[in-house]
């Protein structure tokens, strides 16, 4: 009995330690959060993730709108990186290859994989109606992928189906590719048939604002996100995937990105061009 409890005893020590050694803070917002996986392992999955994606749908690759979410991401991308070698966080990019990519579905949606591997749907691009409408997607996009939200959400899942999986997944990405890149897609919140998964409040929330805050560090006007959430809470009939019931409704996002705009327009002034 006593051999029982030590090692019961050992495993709850390792799990804390484990715990502890992956916590870290999120840029901007300074929450803390655990993240049992590497994130190298996860963006080799999102790499085979995106590839898949990349083979399947219909790409739109030159045009206005092809090019305008390419230049509105590289921008943003941009000011992100030098924000976070200001701050001494590089390490969050650290295996970034950034992809931005249109495709051609109506579905009103939009998402971003470990690794900077960003994809635009043409559903949503009505509801952008211009550069900086993009901007406001593509900022929130971006920030779950610094914030690390999807190794939050496969963490999260890794706790429940136990510690050792998460051994596993590094050779799972040689060994088992297919089941690798569905990790992946679910940490990025992409489901089947074009549908999204969807984040938790918090995560959204977070993405909000830190969303609004790289807009603004790319020269973008934040006062355009509210409006996008007007607009988006104009649509009629069924709700579209990123209005899911565990989204922030509309009203509520557009009230805290109010409270925000004060400090983003600041930043916004500082590198308007």
């Amino acid at each position: 009995m006593k051999k029982i409890v030590s090692a019961k005893r050992i495993v709850v020590l390792a799990f804390l330690a484990i715990m502890v050694w992956s916590c870290s803070k999120v840029p901007l917002t300074g929450r803390r959060q655990i993240r049992l996986m590497p994130e190298s392992t996860l963006i080799r999955a999102s790499s085979l993730s995106y590839q898949q994606v990349l083979d399947t749908a219909n790409i739109i690759r030159s045009g206005a709108q092809a090019e305008m979410v390419k230049r509105v991401g590289q921008r943003i991308a941009t000011a992100v990186e030098a924000y976070l070698e200001q701050e001494g966080l590089e390490s969050r990019i650290e295996g970034f290859q950034w992809e931005f990519n249109l495709i051609n579905d109506n579905a009103v949606n939009a998402w971003c994989m470990s690794g900077g591997k960003v994809a635009f749907y043409t559903g949503i691009m009505p509801i952008c109606k211009d550069e900086t409408g993009v901007a406001v997607v593509m900022g929130h996009e971006i920030a779950h992928a610094i914030a690390r939200h999807g190794n939050e959400r496969v963490s999260q899942s890794l706790v429940v189906q136990g510690i050792a999986t998460g051994v596993d997944f590094g050779l799972m990405v040689k060994q088992q590719p297919e089941t690798a890149r569905r990790v992946a897609s679910m940490a990025a919140g992409v489901g089947g048939q074009a549908g999204m998964l969807a984040f938790s409040r918090k995560h959204e929330s977070e993405s909000d604002e830190m969303g609004i805050m790289f807009m603004a560090m790319a020269g973008y006007d934040p006062s355009e996100a509210p409006k996008f959430w007007d607009r988006m809470n104009q649509i009629g009939g069924d709700r579209p995937p990123l209005l899911l019931s565990t989204h922030p409704h509309p009203d509520t996002r557009q009230e805290d990105l109010r409270k925000l705009l004060p400090k983003a327009m600041e930043i916004y002034n500082q590198n308007k061009r």
